[in-house]
């Protein structure tokens, strides 16, 4: 098709609406791609005095065909490249860009074509075009008819759209307020029962019965209401992904902005959930080591390339130290990794310049693990309490954490058999050391 004057704009409107009806298009992609060949027609017109316009069927790497616009400038396009003047074009289609084919520059433009329509074959696509060739262009007045229902339909949609989006966050926004109450509740509860072992242990002798009632009461209290909120936290999440997802129409910022607010604060909570869960498994003795011989050098490479990531800051390097030769340790490789990989993690989070290390070495009968940072370091007073469930240290240099990391750390370091401790001081930076026996716990 030929793109010369201002009246062919609609002609090629409405081919490329019938075009993507004939292929299999369903019938909101109709729309988005003629209004996109309508946008790109208008631009090219203006700046190069107008196009050729052809239509092709490809099949596509993902195993889907694809339903291809071609415009060919009849002159140059300014500096080899095209830029659409209204940014919402390329969003009514999966790609959109000007590419050199035998010389010419021509901007390129494609959609999916929905799984379940026929396959378009060299016959069907010669029935498409004598069936194209049949019929006439409509007028201008006739295509304006058409776009001005289609306007309001989308309209009316979107208006609906609107609604529903109003609705669905003030249901987030009164499931989040639940959420947040029962976290409260379990916080206030968690504590009550905290206090309630401090006082216990005063009476270790007397209550020892007691203090073992409670503790198995509070595992099974964490894994019920983890479990509970588990469900309804991933929803909040899934929902908040398919409102954001480029398939759907778009939102505006102040609606994405806040999208991502609750996406974020749900992801938090589910953190919060996992850890809660997995110090209720091993505080209940759920968690049973699987012992077997275990080569550190690859555990200490697969730390290497999963933390790399995380060393997001200029300043601070990671280094996980080679082990020579043969390095083997009976205990269970799932729960060693996920220990140091908390440790290393911690350190990133606190460390803001110079390094967190990871090294390895042998003692006799037992196996030492040190992971070092160049933090702020930890007063000798707060050693112990770093250990308990949701302490985090005060002042300045505090992150986001849920204080449950390192108490479940050492849980898992004892159900191995060995050991976890801290040398720190203020400026000096953390040294967390892991003694563990080479013959398993």
């Amino acid at each position: 098709m030929a793109l010369r004057v201002e009246q062919d704009i609609f002609v090629i409107r409405q081919r490329g609406r019938e075009v993507a009806a004939v292929v299999g298009l369903e019938h909101q992609d109709q729309v988005r791609i003629a209004t996109a060949l309508s946008e790109v027609a208008r631009d090219l017109l203006r700046t190069t005095g107008g196009a050729d316009v052809s239509f092709h069927v490809d099949a596509g790497a993902d195993g889907r065909f694809h339903l291809r616009a071609d415009l060919a400038p009849v002159s140059p396009l300014p500096d080899g490249r095209y830029q659409p003047q209204s940014g919402a074009v390329s969003r009514l289609v999966d790609t959109l860009s000007a590419s050199t084919v035998e010389g010419v520059t021509v901007v390129r433009m494609s959609r999916r074509v929905p799984a379940n329509a026929p396959t378009p074959t060299p016959e069907r696509l010669a029935e498409f075009r004598t069936e194209l060739g049949r019929t006439a262009p409509a007028s201008a007045l006739d295509e304006l008819t058409v776009q001005n229902g289609q306007l309001i339909a989308a309209l009316d949609e979107v208006r609906s759209q609107r609604d529903e989006l109003a609705v669905l966050n003030e249901e987030l926004a009164e499931t989040n307020r639940g959420v947040l109450a029962l976290y409260n509740q379990l916080t206030e509860e968690l504590e009550e029962t905290n206090r309630g072992v401090v006082a216990l242990y005063a009476e270790l002798d007397e209550k020892s019965a007691q203090l073992r009632a409670a503790s198995e009461s509070k595992s099974r209290f964490l894994a019920n209401v983890s479990h509970e909120l588990r469900a309804p936290v991933t929803a909040i999440i899934g929902l908040g992904r398919l409102l954001t997802d480029s398939a759907s129409d778009p939102l505006t910022d102040e609606q994405g902005r806040q999208i991502d607010l609750i996406r974020s604060s749900a992801a938090d909570l589910l953190n919060l959930v996992n850890e809660l869960l997995d110090l209720a498994k091993a505080e209940s003795g759920r968690i049973e080591p699987e012992l077997a011989e275990v080569d550190l050098r690859p555990v200490f490479g697969q730390l290497r390339g999963t933390l790399r990531a995380l060393a997001t800051r200029p300043g601070v390097e990671l280094v996980v130290e080679e082990l020579s030769g043969p390095a083997l340790l009976r205990t269970d490789e799932v729960l060693l990794g996920q220990v140091l990989r908390n440790l290393l993690h911690n350190g990133l989070k606190f460390t803001e310049r110079g390094e967190v290390r990871l090294r390895a070495s042998q003692h006799g009968d037992r196996w030492q693990f040190e992971v070092s940072d160049t933090g702020p370091g930890i007063a000798p007073e707060l050693h112990d309490r770093i250990f308990e469930e949701f302490y985090q240290i005060p002042g300045a240099t505090r992150v986001g954490g849920t204080g449950l990391g390192l108490p479940y750390a050492r849980r898992l370091v004892t159900l191995l058999g060995g050991t976890l401790e801290l040398a720190s001081a203020p400026g000096e930076g953390s040294t967390f050391t892991v003694s563990l026996p080479t013959g398993g716990a």
